[in-house]
């Protein structure tokens, strides 16, 4: 283990023990910890309305990929440890698109996509595993709180319009995919295929297709940020809930960004077939 490894863990690890250290101080009643679970807060612009806690911590998601990226841009002819999971990660997924995508011309767009679209939501979900700042709203969308280390910082995950976002990006990449692969006419055609009466259905599975892929996402990371509030609360004596951040944040924050990014494959995949 490195020197900068070493720093890396010591600073996560003050940061959790800090964030411990500080729920201590102050146990609220049941009916206080738990009044404003679920709340967000949600800024109106006339007949739009955006939570701003999504788009302040995926700005934060950006930089630091930014950072990450800008880190690794000068390659070496012989990789270090950093270099070597990278091209692990990246060859693995391209194997597997070249796998699944039939069409030789999809496979390198398929593969910068999925890749993407990976990237991003595994570093949004691993943000839900450190503390941080967290914003507390009520049933009217105001501003109520603003919190320090009490809580980890919510991943832009566990906001559906984030993941309905990218699912809708990936279902109308698919279909044009599908229609610069087989021709607007063989497209259309395929709507009607095995027979025109199969055509409503056709629509209903395909609509349903970005529905499920962003609801998926949705539920397990905001459902494990659920969990995790509850639990905290719960066992504030114990150093427990450090580990199920991490748990919620890593294990199932990567199993998560991976899934989404191969069904990203096999519904790219399922068009040009």
């Amino acid at each position: 283990m490195s020197r900068k490894d070493k720093i890396f863990l010591a600073v996560v690890f003050g940061a959790y023990t800090m964030a411990w250290i500080i729920n201590l101080k102050y146990i609220p009643p049941v009916g206080e910890a738990f009044k404003t679970l679920g709340h967000r807060w949600v800024v109106s612009l006339g007949s739009f309305s955006f939570n701003p806690v999504t788009i302040i911590n995926a700005s934060i998601v950006f930089l630091v990929i930014l950072w990450f990226a800008l880190s690794v841009r000068d390659l070496k002819l012989i990789p270090d440890r950093k270099q070597s999971i990278l091209e692990w990660l990246f060859n693995t997924f391209y194997e597997m698109v070249e796998d699944t995508v039939p069409d030789p011309k999809f496979v390198r767009p398929t593969f910068v996509i999925a890749m993407t679209v990976f990237i991003f939501v595994w570093t949004s979900n691993m943000l839900a595993s450190f503390p941080g700042v967290v914003f507390v709203g009520w049933e009217n969308g105001k501003l109520t709180e603003i919190g320090l280390f009490t809580d980890t910082w919510q991943a832009p995950t566990a906001d559906l319009n984030t993941n309905l976002t990218y699912a809708l990006m990936v279902f109308v990449i698919s279909h044009a995919f599908a229609i610069k692969a087989k021709g607007f006419k063989a497209w259309l055609k395929s709507w009607f295929e095995p027979n025109a009466i199969m055509m409503p259905m056709n629509l209903i599975g395909e609509l349903a297709k970005p529905i499920s892929h962003s609801l998926r996402l949705f539920g397990n990371i905001a459902g494990g940020a659920i969990l995790t509030y509850i639990f905290t609360y719960m066992i504030k004596y114990f150093l427990l809930p450090v580990f199920l951040w991490g748990f919620f944040g890593i294990f199932v924050g990567t199993i998560q960004a991976l899934v989404f990014s191969i069904l990203v494959i096999a519904y790219i995949s399922a068009q040009l077939t």
